[in-house]
């Protein structure tokens, strides 16, 4: 399967950079570019795409406004914001419009296209200890104590490994299960507490006090 990807960058280098990485498999193609939020939410209305690399500071309209306009539409591809900071608060905020993760703009090649994949496979791509450092400064904007009630203990043992940055392999080997089971575990619990992927599952057990940053 080919993972069709959007890149969103106001410098053409840094998207001529990035189309060579990914040109460079066999499992990912470049199939729109853009040089703001504007023509990629106009872009994106009209091709299909599974991962968005979104630079988060553009002109007429930045990163984190185009990310809550892609996620909110149905069917929304996965949505990569690019910054420069890793404390960045339009990182933060776009985490909360709907962003499936975000990479550092220095990050490697290999870093790169592993986070395509790993996103396109359901998974996140924030490093644990950023993720923690992100995550001190959200606060609550919820009530959301009785979503958390839905959930089973086993489901509430998964959803705090996930808080805490491990993947489906590591949370089977941590719980002595299959990852099979823990997959089930995650698609279960996401729709239990209504959010659309593990970022949001992370977001909401640090909002809810179930994991705090170290």
């Amino acid at each position: 399967m080919t993972i069709d990807v959007a890149l969103v960058d106001d410098q053409e280098l840094v998207r001529t950079g990035l189309a060579m990485v990914v040109d460079a498999t066999d499992d990912i193609r470049i199939v729109v570019q853009a040089a703001d939020g504007v023509e990629a939410v106009s872009k994106l209305a009209e091709t299909k795409v599974d991962v968005v690399l979104m630079d988060v500071q553009m002109p007429r309209m930045d990163g984190v406004e185009a990310t809550g306009v892609v996620a909110a539409r149905e069917n929304a591809p996965k949505v990569i914001l690019l910054t420069t900071f890793d404390l960045d608060e339009y990182a933060i905020a776009g985490l909360r419009a709907g962003a499936s993760g975000f990479l550092l703009k220095d990050a490697s090649a290999g870093e790169v296209l592993h986070a395509i994949r790993a996103v396109h496979a359901g998974d996140a791509v924030i490093a644990r200890s950023t993720t923690r450092r992100m995550l001190d400064q959200l606060a609550v904007a919820r009530d959301t104590s009785s979503l958390l009630k839905r959930l089973t203990a086993r489901e509430r043992d998964v959803l705090l490994e996930i808080a805490q940055g491990y993947s489906n392999a590591e949370t089977a080997q941590r719980l002595f299960l299959s990852e099979a089971t823990v997959k089930t575990h995650v698609g279960h619990l996401l729709a239990k507490l209504e959010v659309r992927d593990r970022v949001q599952a992370v977001i909401f057990a640090y909002e809810n006090g179930l994991v705090r940053p170290s």
